[in-house]
């Protein structure tokens, strides 16, 4: 080989290679996949997360709980607590560390498929979902009516499909149940039905939380099978702001400890309302209260699988609602994240909980916000980032499509930029300086393609004339079909047919099993 075919060799073929690479099949390589590493973004300096951290332990030192359950304040006192002047449950800051460094630093949290398995702790982050919404944005009318139990299944099956959707929370409350122990069961089985990776649930009662465990055991195969694989972790505040424990959550967490189900311990204050108006004193409250249910758990179980959920919630001063979106929750949830990822635990914080009611550009505006600046505050677990409307009250099958792909988005932001020997291109800006004057046939370039660059399917990056002659739909049409497209195809067949029988006949199950098939809703 000549030195000239050397050199057209080595900056990839000319123009023939260009178009063989263009027209090659694309190759399934995915540059942002969940798990990338945050923290990058630190909201806080080294000096406020000291000063927020310090007034956090203090307010446990000296201000302390209220409504403590006897058992908690026993098991507590016989740890170094103390009541004060006012009768409030003090823990000193020794005892706190202590129990910060004897916490889960991390855990598994798993699928009813290991695919699925990924693990909390560190600076990994993942997206998924949350919320307890009570109307569904319907599919037909464009309008929103009151969730029920299908919508919940659903959704399960549609996010089964999602690749950034890590774990499914149910998203929406069946309305058309009306008793609670009905409810959690049902809600349970939807998840069981619709998806096989990691999910959650809440439990109105502490007696409702065997049942489940239960009907979770019958579906893998045996009594002690959940407890084997944690599938499912419960969505518990045992605290409730400002500083004081709920018996009835309390119980709960003491079940779910019991039976092995992982906790998701979240303290949701509003600022202003259940807690200072300033981001810095709500950061201390919230961050003094999710330690405060940390406490409570390793009480009585050192080490338990539990996720340090300090979620601050902002309400509109002049009104009093409730703002799902915007600058103030997107920096105070990222602060959040900072300082789980200080305390060295597993964490959870909120984000993309749009105040918009249509899948349009404030929707847009508000959930990209909001998840880019959690992700790349580092918190593990990113709750409420697909699906919600409605400043939490609506959930919709279309926003968890375009959520999915924003999701892919926000992965690659996080990933940033590796800078490398090969990356940095030397060699590349030699070669093409001096040969064809550009990089689109250089083997950098297409290597690069696959891996640096996301491709959206449902933003649109035609021009405007291509867009108009295909129909120039918005995203919000784009959306709705796909996701017609995955309910009218995917219904997922994740209960064995026997354990399916076990579970109607022992339990009041109220989704039909023609529902369940094609054709037959």
């Amino acid at each position: 080989m000549t030195s000239e075919e050397t050199r057209i060799s080595r900056r990839g073929g000319g123009r023939a290679a260009r178009k063989a690479a263009r027209l090659a099949p694309e190759v399934e390589v995915d540059p942002c996949p969940p798990g990338q590493a945050g923290g990058s973004y630190r909201p806080l300096s080294d000096h406020k997360l000291t000063a927020i951290c310090n007034d956090a332990f203090r307010v446990l030192s000296e201000i302390g709980m209220s409504e403590v359950p006897p058992v908690v304040q026993e098991q507590a006192l016989s740890r170094g607590a103390h009541l004060n002047e006012q009768g409030r449950l003090c823990f000193p800051r020794s005892m706190v560390e202590d129990i910060i460094a004897g916490a889960a630093k991390s855990f598994i949290f798993r699928g009813r498929d290991p695919k699925h398995d990924f693990e909390l702790g560190g600076d990994k982050v993942y997206f998924g979902t949350g919320g307890a919404a009570v109307q569904t944005l319907d599919r037909d009318s464009g309008l929103y009516r009151p969730s029920n139990l299908a919508d919940l299944y659903d959704f399960a099956r549609l996010i089964d499909t999602l690749p950034n959707v890590s774990w499914f929370t149910r998203c929406c409350v069946a309305t058309d149940i009306p008793d609670n122990f009905d409810l959690d069961i049902n809600t349970a089985y939807a998840l069981l039905a619709g998806t096989t990776k990691p999910v959650g649930t809440s439990f109105t009662m502490p007696e409702y939380v065997a049942p489940v465990i239960e009907m979770f055991d019958m579906a893998l195969g045996g009594e002690g099978k959940f407890r084997e694989r944690p599938f499912c972790k419960a969505h518990i505040s045992p605290v409730i702001s400002p500083l004081r424990y709920g018996d009835d959550a309390v119980g709960v967490t003491l079940e779910c400890i019991r039976l092995g189900v992982p906790i998701n311990a979240i303290v949701a204050a509003m600022s202003g309302a259940t807690a200072p108006a300033t981001p810095a004193g709500f950061l201390v409250q919230s961050t003094a209260e999710t330690l405060a249910a940390l406490i409570l758990v390793n009480l009585f179980a050192p080490g338990y699988p539990m996720i340090f959920s300090n979620w601050p919630l902002v309400i509109d001063l002049r009104t009093g609602a409730f703002c799902g979106g915007g600058g103030e929750i997107s920096i105070m949830n990222a602060a959040s994240g900072q300082i789980s990822n200080h305390l060295g635990l597993p964490s959870g914080v909120a984000s993309s909980m749009s105040d918009a009611k249509a899948v349009d550009a404030q929707m847009g505006m508000e959930k990209a916000l909001s998840a880019l600046a959690a992700g790349l505050g580092g918190a593990n677990m990113i709750y409420e980032s697909s699906g919600m409307m409605a400043s939490l009250l609506g959930a919709s099958f279309e926003a968890f499509v375009a959520d999915d792909e924003m999701l892919s988005h926000i992965h690659r932001a996080i990933r940033g930029i590796e800078v490398t020997e090969e990356t940095l291109g030397f060699e590349t800006i030699r070669e093409a300086v001096s040969g064809e004057g550009h990089f689109l046939g250089a083997a950098q370039t297409m290597d690069a393609m696959q891996r640096d660059y996301f491709y959206p399917t449902l933003g649109d990056r035609n021009e405007p004339t291509t867009w108009a002659e295909a129909g120039a739909s918005d995203l919000w049409t784009r959306a709705k079909t796909r996701a017609d497209d995955i309910l009218s195809s995917h219904y997922p067949d994740y209960i064995n047919p026997a354990a399916d029988r076990a579970i109607r006949d022992r339990f009041n199950i109220l989704l039909p099993e023609e529902r369940m098939k094609p054709d037959g809703g």
